[in-house]
């Protein structure tokens, strides 16, 4: 059924066409609703529009005409970002200069400014571009510095700069920093242009990284995009997922070296009921990929996540599987329509605190619940370098269909690893998610590069699934020692070094030292800079070998040794500079306790 709307036609209630035809300077108007089409929108005319609007989204099917005409679609998505921080997106329409069957090439100077002050929902101002480093909200306006694509690459210099008037292929993804000064933007953008339709595809080469996205004016389930055949055997499963934070005067700068940012980490299985996530690890880079230190502050970790829907707009890195090299590719029976919401959302904070109709649940915290016959725990590793933190997590998944080998959809890859860092590996390929089958004698390996001497430590929760008495052992090799994390965290002071044979997950602990027999955690460290002094509060007697003292840059300072058991320990500090120090408190058995102090004289 093919037919013309001479006027403008409301649509309220969700319609189903063999082919939508637009002409004779009509519009359709589509209100909170989805608008399914078998085969082609045709817009005719550059007076016809269609609008999607209040969540409205347009899905078509197994059509192979292709979408033509020189009219525009006209969709709204929201950025999440301030002027200082990128979104990463995708647009859903291409450019409409001729009338052809084809998905068209988009230029980011389609990007309109919608009349949203006014309460006029159809009509949209031009967007205003730039050459100065900010752009604003109001009158949209957009700095063209910041506007790049991605292909196929693993190096931060092959960046490839778009402009406003660069062409930008079908289901590829483009940069772009937010407007206004607030610490978390809300712009939105009115994207115009002819809707994007059937099958699109971007190159992908092994171990490289292709920033693609969602390219319909509709959601698209990421557990269909995944687990598309094609795609498996060009990508590795894991979906990347920038974040950025600029919401502090350190962070809000346009200097690369002052970015603090990171990528979080998705995938989903075949089912789209079992979701594995990380979330970004914060760090500063330049050019180069040189790392620079944070600045002070608590653990750097984002705390943006995706959900199962991709919605109208974002955009995200896959990277090559390893040993291919192909496609990834978009398609029609990718497409869903998920208002945003718990399900789908543009990448922003979590807050899911229920059960989505797909049937996956949430904890409070937004981390999705796995069914009964899963097992699962998240592993918390936090790094200091220097006077900065920031914190690594670790997912491991348990179930009786996981292998020894690579389990698609089930484990993370990783996209870069930190001087100092910890990972999974298989195959010499980093990890932040394995799965297993679950067993009491399972033994799973973890590495961990130092950069620099440091503080340690590390932390379990999210555990699903375990018994209460089942214990989730970290073994330290070096000092034949088993912490049960469930019980207490595991910290140290480490030398620099790649230690790959140091440290397992195991869940039998064997017989070597238990961390009970020197209760750390009975210990108290304080810095009284009044009496420039040090102590250590002992109160049960534990046997204390030695209390060292070393400034951020790894120099031991104090140094003092023990032949009895007190229970109180005094150190003076008269003589160091102010600043952080590292106390490490040693045991008999060379069990270590770390803290940083203030030393303020």
């Amino acid at each position: 059924m093919k037919f013309s709307l001479i006027a403008c036609l409301m649509l309220c209630f969700s319609s189903v066409f063999a082919q939508l035809s637009v002409r004779n300077n009509a519009f359709v108007y589509v209100n909170d609703q989805v608008l399914y089409v078998e085969d082609d929108v045709n817009l005719e005319e550059s007076t016809t529009k269609l609008y999607l609007r209040n969540e409205s989204q347009l899905i078509q099917g197994a059509g192979t005409t292709g979408n033509s005409g020189i009219g525009e679609l006209s969709v709204y998505q929201n950025g999440t970002v301030n002027q200082w921080a990128y979104n990463y997106w995708c647009s859903p329409v291409g450019g409409i200069l001729t009338d052809n069957f084809i998905n068209n090439y988009f230029r980011i100077n389609q990007l309109d400014d919608p009349l949203l002050s006014t309460m006029n929902p159809i009509d949209s101002n031009n967007s205003i571009f730039t050459a100065s480093y900010n752009g604003t909200a109001s009158p949209l306006t957009i700095s063209d510095r910041w506007l790049w694509t991605y292909v196929s690459s693993s190096a931060y210099a092959d960046w490839i700069y778009a402009g406003d008037a660069g062409d930008i292929d079908p289901g590829l993804g483009f940069t772009m920093k937010g407007s206004g000064t607030a610490s978390t933007g809300n712009t939105t953008y009115d994207f115009r242009g002819k809707p994007n339709n059937g099958t699109m595809a971007n190159p992908v080469a092994a171990g490289d990284f292709t920033l693609v996205g969602n390219p319909y004016p509709s959601a698209m389930d990421s557990a269909a995009f995944i687990h598309d055949t094609q795609n498996q055997a060009a990508i590795t499963g894991t979906l990347f997922y920038w974040e950025q934070d600029a919401s502090t005067p350190q962070t809000q700068s346009h200097v690369l070296q002052e970015y603090v940012g990171g990528y979080s980490e998705f995938t989903i299985n075949s089912s789209g009921v079992i979701i594995s996530n990380t979330p970004a690890v914060f760090y500063t880079y330049d050019e180069q990929d040189n790392v620079y230190s944070l600045p002070p502050g608590p653990p750097a970790t984002g705390t943006k996540m995706a959900q199962r829907y991709i919605p109208i707009g974002q955009g995200f890195m896959v990277e090559g599987s390893v040993g291919t090299s192909g496609v990834v590719r978009a398609k029609n029976e990718h497409r869903a329509y998920v208002k945003e919401g718990a399900q789908s959302y543009f990448f922003r904070n979590g807050d899911a605190t229920n059960t989505s109709s797909d049937g996956i649940q949430f904890h409070e915290n937004g981390l999705p619940i796995v069914p009964e016959d899963y097992k699962r725990f998240r592993v918390n590793v936090d790094f200091t370098v220097g006077q900065s933190q920031y914190t690594r997590q670790l997912l491991l998944n348990f179930h009786d269909t996981a292998t020894a080998g690579f389990d698609y959809g089930l484990e993370l890859s990783r996209s870069d690893n930190h001087p100092s860092d910890t990972y999974f590996t298989l195959n010499d390929k980093a990890y932040s998610a394995q799965a297993y089958p679950f067993e009491d004698a399972l033994t799973i390996p973890l590495v961990v590069d130092i950069e620099q001497q440091q503080p340690l430590r590390f932390r379990i929760f999210d555990i699903q699934n375990f018994d209460d008495s089942q214990g989730i052992y970290i073994h330290d090799i070096e000092n034949e020692l088993y912490v049960n994390l469930r019980e207490q965290d595991y910290e140290l002071n480490i030398e620099p070094g790649n230690y790959t044979n140091r440290f397992e997950i195991v869940f039998t602990p064997g017989e070597a030292l238990s961390i009970n027999d020197f209760e750390v955690n009975k210990l108290t460290i304080r810095q009284n800079n009044d009496l420039h002094q040090l102590a250590v509060l002992n109160p049960n007697g534990l046997d204390i070998k030695s209390i060292e003292v070393f400034d951020v840059a790894g120099k031991r300072m104090l140094n003092n040794q023990y032949d009895s058991v007190s229970n109180r320990y005094e150190l003076s500090t008269v003589d160091l500079s102010d600043g952080v120090y590292i106390v490490n408190v040693i045991s008999n058995t060379n069990t270590v306790k770390s803290e940083k102090v203030i030393v303020k004289n």
